[in-house]
């Protein structure tokens, strides 16, 4: 079973933006390169960047507890280091993410944006340190999404679902729908990387939000179980050995589990 890549996703703030990528760089240990690297503290968090941990993401500002964040666009400048962001009623902001200024400013705009009601204390910008990621799960390292499980879901729920509820770093596609669900331990090949299934991704009120209108509408969580008894859309993988993906590459569906 072969397919290919479809889309490649960052998403630079966790909770914000998707950015599209032409190709990207994968290597051990190393986590999706500028992917979740920023989060935005929602109250005080405990996150200690000299010895960094897990931090659930409920102590973010993310769409499983605001929904309205989606209604910010924003888009990082690799080179520059400068993240822009986008209010609906267009309230704009630029800065550095690395200096200190810009970091407060950020999260005063982006306090504007929220309702009150939606804050439990301070926003405060967060850098991940070299190597660690504010994603999901302590050890998902890269997301990947089967679009042909994607629209067998919105088959079932008689809706058009936007792969982008599910903030995927790579979509799929190729490959039965659900067969994913099936290959944790096993080996995998996308572009020119090699990586390993490390478990199937248990989705969340994350999925329920439109990504365009910033509205909770869809029960993607109780479709999910209703139809296939389980919570499951997508898959972590581990990388094991280097290499660059891109769009078009192949895919390849795993044969037999990794040494």
């Amino acid at each position: 079973m072969s397919g290919h890549v479809a889309g490649i996703f960052r998403h630079p703030v966790k909770g914000f933006t998707p950015e599209a990528l032409q190709a990207v760089p994968l290597a051990p240990g190393e986590g999706f390169p500028h992917d979740r690297t920023w989060a935005v503290e929602n109250g005080p968090c405990g996150f200690d960047p000299d010895a960094p941990g897990f931090v659930p993401k409920q102590k973010f500002t993310v769409l499983a507890q605001i929904p309205r964040v989606a209604a910010a666009r924003t888009r990082y400048e690799e080179t520059t280091g400068v993240l822009h962001a986008t209010a609906p009623d267009g309230r704009e902001f630029a800065g550095r993410l690395d200096e200190a200024p810009a970091r407060e400013a950020f999260a005063a705009w982006l306090e504007a944006l929220l309702d009150p009601d939606d804050l439990r204390g301070p926003l405060r910008v967060l850098k991940a340190p070299p190597a660690h990621r504010f994603t999901d799960h302590p050890l998902g390292q890269v997301s990947i999404v089967n679009l042909a499980s994607v629209r067998d879901l919105g088959q079932k729920m008689g809706v058009e679902l936007d792969p982008l509820r599910f903030r995927a770093n790579l979509y799929v596609e190729g490959w039965p729908a659900w067969a994913e669900n099936d290959w944790a331990g096993k080996a995998l090949m996308v572009g020119w990387a090699r990586a390993q299934v490390f478990k199937p991704i248990v989705r969340c009120l994350a999925t329920h939000v439109d990504p365009t209108t910033a509205e909770r509408d869809l029960d993607i969580t109780k479709a999910l179980f209703d139809h296939y008894g389980n919570l499951f859309c997508g898959v972590y993988v581990r990388v094991t050995s280097a290499g660059v993906v891109g769009l078009g590459d192949a895919a390849t569906a795993p044969m037999e589990s990794a040494a």
